[in-house]
């Protein structure tokens, strides 16, 4: 007999629900942050990506499953390569004709996504401008997992695969500002159970190519449990416009000075994948609202505690109660930490909210406004201040964003779930804008809030 007879093993394929971050670690011409790309020039994800995900997942289980020190890992994960738009593996050294396709050349060049860190002034924090380069919106992965058992019992393999059917698993960096939501494909998705005493079983685990591009055959279809993980809040907020928006894409164009940003996405709606133009295509950064709440946040958590800028101690400022050294904004969305005088950064906390971008096809107007700033002595025009905006017309359209927070933030501090509530109830009364330009009235939004299924603000 064999120490470990049995082998489970999945064939499965995520989708990106938002764009992924897969950080090469390396910056280039265009990018401050690139991501990680297989020969081809394609992007993929590293098995040990995926493994430190799952390892985290499972928590204070993980040594038994994932390995440790004294024992090994019983568990195998090949890296995850890209489907082409006719959902076969781009697995192995392609030909250039097929590098040069049309679909391909979305994923040769990928966008980049222009960021800004905002202080408690409201602007752009010295040193705060970066950018980074993203995995498109609907982009398939496949990738492979194996597990030595000594039993047939499948139950911890199958706790493996529902981590990665959870709506909290994210996969790459930025996971808290709107990137890295994945969903499992269930009907592409494949299972087998090898015995290794069964000699057809034996033989079909022999003859199984390592390439995932071959097609597994006679195997069974994955069954995931895909329900809201506990420990979690659930925020669903229905959006809509007053009038204008604009999210800055940090480029002009033949129309305006400054114009909203575009962005491409994949959809497999159909039998193949399409692309869905940037023209035609509306973002609202996850990151973008993220920024308004924490400073709302921060707000609605001094005036609860009663710390006012008229009234601080001596020696206090108000920098003291804004930021990460804010008790609700550390508790909700993290800290960077500070750096000790050992030079070491302490006290890093990782943010205990997830959000997702909205990214949906969508016909919207746009419309250029112009901009010039008077003088206000002579009642002329400044010189050089004159610019154009290109903003959308959005009124009526309904956008939905689901926030989901870990319970931890509100341990201890029941003000902490008073003040994030009261921030996004200020973001759908209108009184919180989102985007650029909101002090020239754009980005008021109007809508709706459910806890858990629960309306708690607004009206159906």
């Amino acid at each position: 007999m064999m120490k470990n007879q049995y082998r489970f093993l999945a064939r499965v394929i995520i989708e990106a629900k938002s764009p992924l971050n897969i950080g090469s670690g390396n910056r280039g011409i265009k990018s401050d942050s690139l991501v990680l790309r297989d020969v081809n020039g394609l992007p993929f994800i590293p098995g040990t990506t995926l493994a430190g995900l799952l390892r985290h997942a499972l928590g204070k289980d993980n040594d038994r499953l994932m390995g440790s020190q004294q024992m090994g890992s019983p568990l195998i994960i090949t890296e995850a390569k890209m489907l082409n738009c006719d959902g076969t593996v781009l697995d192995g050294i392609l030909p250039q004709a097929q590098l040069n396709s049309p679909f391909l050349a979305h994923f040769r060049h990928l966008p980049i996504r222009q960021h800004a860190k905002i202080g408690h002034r409201g602007s752009t924090v010295n040193g705060g401008k970066f950018d980074e380069e993203i995995v498109l919106k609907g982009a398939r992965f496949c990738f492979e997992m194996e597990m030595l058992s000594a039993t047939d019992d499948d139950t911890d393999f199958k706790c493996l695969l529902n981590i990665l059917a959870s709506p909290t698993f994210r996969i790459g960096s930025g996971s808290r500002s709107g990137f890295g939501e994945v969903e499992v494909v269930d009907e592409l998705c494949r299972y087998k159970k090898i015995d290794f005493s069964v000699a057809a079983q034996r033989n079909w685990y022999l003859q199984k190519s390592s390439s995932l591009s071959e097609e597994w055959k006679d195997a069974e279809t994955i069954e995931l449990d895909k329900k809201n993980e506990e420990g979690w809040t659930t925020y669903d907020l229905q959006l809509s416009p007053v009038d204008f928006m604009l999210f800055g894409s940090g480029l002009g164009n033949d129309k305006a000075d400054m114009t909203f940003v575009r962005e491409t996405f994949i959809d497999w709606s159909g039998d193949f994948a399409q692309v869905r133009d940037h023209e035609s295509v509306v973002l609202i950064p996850a990151s973008s609202v993220k920024g308004a709440l924490s400073h709302r946040l921060a707000f609605h958590y001094n005036k609860l505690t009663k710390k006012f800028a008229d009234t601080l101690a001596d020696g206090e400022s108000i920098t003291d109660y804004t930021g990460k050294n804010n008790a609700a904004v550390k508790a909700i969305f993290g800290s960077e930490g500070d750096k000790g005088q050992d030079g070491k950064v302490q006290n890093k906390q990782r943010g205990r909210v997830l959000m997702s971008d909205i990214i949906e096809e969508a016909s919207f107007s746009s419309k250029v406004l112009n901009h010039v700033s008077i003088d206000r002595f002579t009642g002329g025009a400044i010189d050089g201040a004159l610019f154009d905006e290109e903003t959308l017309y959005a009124k009526g359209y309904s956008f939905g964003m689901k926030l989901m927070v870990d319970n931890e933030a509100f341990i201890g501090n029941d003000l902490v779930k008073t003040a994030f509530e009261d921030a996004l109830k200020d973001l759908c009364s209108g009184m919180l804008p989102l985007g650029g330009g909101v002090n020239r009235g754009n980005g008021c939004f109007e809508g709706t809030i459910k806890r858990n299924g629960e309306l708690i603000y607004g009206n159906n």
